[in-house]
């Protein structure tokens, strides 16, 4: 019989220390299992909807946004980013993807609130309608604003931002929208046809496509001289997403902010990003954001920080009244939910 000697143990009971080792080193690791499967249902992936991501100017933060790392570094695992090409249909891809996060114009926003909609206003991403210019032929007559009188204009779609910012280029030249012949052309593309072809006079040129045919056309109009700042897009948010997918909404609008402040300071590189993502030449890449970046409308400028500015979406409203887009009474106040904005920012301005 085996002596036993007194602080050592016996081979049955190693035996029986490794098996509590393995069995103690199997529960943390079951804890550590547990622990990362929360983790990654409080973090998981989503995709964000942004309204002609990729065509227009308004989206272009979130190509910088998502090549340079912000969404990540600032905790949101975006993992694509869906384009729609009007905002109704923005609102509906967020609504039935469960997408928790949407940029798209204030008139569908407000549109799908007043029929219902449970969506709040939970940041103001572009201040002024800047990117817009209204050019001509370069032999054409048309010198300014003023000699619009009978003239045809292009606008894309009825009850369109270019409708409304059409009526108001007329009114700045002292001008009623009856004065001028409004011609629908169904897209900024088709209007720069349209103008080739003689079919109108004038065209509404925004921001990419500007820095592509700027040597082509004479412009007679800047959105950013003459008009005033008008809210052109907004974040928006189901109300139902603020519980579940809070953190999420606002590293977004973090990571949103950085790349307007990063295109800012570094705008060849932001051009290069675009260029990428929207498949344009790099300098029309650059030319756009250059100009963007450089634009104040009254001292305000394009890509704003997400903060919300009520006279500009009190103008907004005034627009789409205008022309019939909305009715009634809107109580902005209460459609907008400033809770996922950085504590800096929260106050109206």
């Amino acid at each position: 019989m085996a002596k036993r000697v007194t602080g050592l143990a016996t081979p049955g009971e190693l035996k029986r220390e490794e098996l509590m080792k393995v069995s103690n080193a199997f529960s943390r690791l079951a804890v550590l299992a547990a622990a990362s499967l929360a983790l990654a249902g409080t973090a998981q992936a989503e995709q964000i909807v942004v309204s002609n991501y990729g065509v227009s100017a308004n989206g272009m933060p979130f190509a910088v946004a998502m090549e340079k790392g912000f969404f990540k570094e600032e905790g949101a695992d975006v993992t694509g980013i869906l384009s729609s090409a009007g905002g109704g249909t923005t609102l509906r891809n967020m609504l039935a993807g469960d997408a928790p996060y949407a940029e798209v114009n204030p008139n569908a926003i407000i549109a799908a609130i007043q029929q219902g909609a449970d969506i709040k206003i939970i940041s103001d991403n572009v201040l002024t309608v800047a990117e817009f210019i209204w050019a001509v032929k370069p032999d054409s007559p048309i010198q300014s604003v003023k000699d619009l009188k009978g003239k045809k204009i292009a606008f894309t779609n009825p009850r369109s931002t270019s409708q409304g910012l059409a009526a108001l280029v007329l009114q700045a030249g002292g001008l009623k929208t009856e004065d001028a012949e409004l011609v629908k052309t169904g897209g900024f593309g088709e209007g720069v046809a349209a103008l080739d072809t003689g079919l109108v006079d004038v065209a509404p040129i925004p921001e990419p496509l500007w820095s592509k045919f700027k040597d082509k056309y004479r412009p007679i109009a800047k959105a950013s001289d003459l008009l005033p700042p008008i809210a052109n897009v907004l974040g928006a948010a189901a109300g139902s997403a603020a519980e579940k997918k809070g953190d999420f909404i606002k590293a977004v609008i973090r990571a949103r902010r950085r790349a307007v402040e990063f295109m800012a300071q570094n705008p060849d590189e932001a051009g290069d990003i675009i260029a990428k993502v929207y498949n344009l030449e790099p300098e029309v890449a650059r030319s756009a954001v250059k100009n963007l970046v450089d634009s104040r409308t009254n001292g305000i400028e394009y890509w704003g920080t997400g903060q919300i500015h009520l006279d500009g979406l009190e103008k907004s409203v005034e627009v789409q009244k205008m022309i019939g887009a909305l009715s009634g009474d809107v109580d902005l106040k209460a459609i907008i939910d400033t809770q996922f904005l950085p504590d800096d920012i929260k106050e109206l301005k």
